[in-house]
């Protein structure tokens, strides 16, 4: 059935981007997995799950505190640089259509501590201490209403908001692609999804195991 969501409390083999892991608190953040039938999206116009998701989790983000927000591409989202949520979508395909989607979300609620790397969590940023079925809900509503805007094919209004958020757009970065460091600035993402970054008056377009921040 199309929005049917599984919850855990204790996520043990969590798996993200580039095939990273997740590792949570048991009982700490919010961990769940809900599939949906976008039919109505062609293989070409995949990303645009990407982006109704990312969009979903940034809207809750910037409602709970003022400081700044950003999605870093593709779907990782960031409070003052520091990741609170990670995004793996998987999709099984029906010829040029897409036929099911699972999305797996990780966000860090109330965790506190963690065993790498500098990511946050929503307790961590507001001093608080959260119920998860109520933050659960109110995430659940702000994907819900990002997704009828993907079902009503409001394709430009997604993508425009998604480029409004997106980490480091506009602002000159180095990154790791194939041929070593190179300082470039990203215009954008193409029209299948893939960051688009400008280098020494080059453009050119990567997808996720191609280029690296750093």
């Amino acid at each position: 059935m199309e929005g049917t969501v599984i919850i855990t409390d204790n996520q043990t083999a969590g798996r993200g981007q580039r095939g990273n892991s997740w590792l949570t608190e048991p009982a700490k953040n919010l961990t769940f997995s809900f599939m949906i039938r976008p039919s109505f999206l062609t293989v070409k116009e995949q990303f645009y799950l990407t982006i109704f998701v990312s969009l979903g989790i940034y809207d809750y983000v910037t409602e709970k505190t003022d400081k700044k927000v950003h999605i870093k591409w593709p779907n990782d989202i960031l409070v003052d640089d520091r990741k609170i949520c990670g995004v793996l979508i998987e999709n099984q395909l029906s010829g040029n259509r897409l036929e099911t989607t699972v999305i797996g979300i990780g966000l860090n609620i109330n965790q506190q501590q963690f065993d790498a790397g500098t990511p946050t969590s929503l307790s961590m940023i507001t001093h608080q201490r959260y119920l998860l079925s109520d933050e659960l809900n109110l995430l659940l509503q702000k994907l819900e209403r990002r997704y009828l805007q993907l079902k009503e094919r409001k394709l430009d209004r997604l993508k425009d908001d998604y480029l409004n958020a997106l980490y480091r757009i506009g602002e000159d970065h180095t990154f790791v692609i194939a041929a070593g460091e190179a300082k470039g600035r990203i215009t954008g993402i193409d029209e299948l999804g893939r960051l688009s970054v400008m280098f020494d008056e080059q453009r050119k377009s990567f997808d996720v195991k191609e280029i690296k921040f750093v």
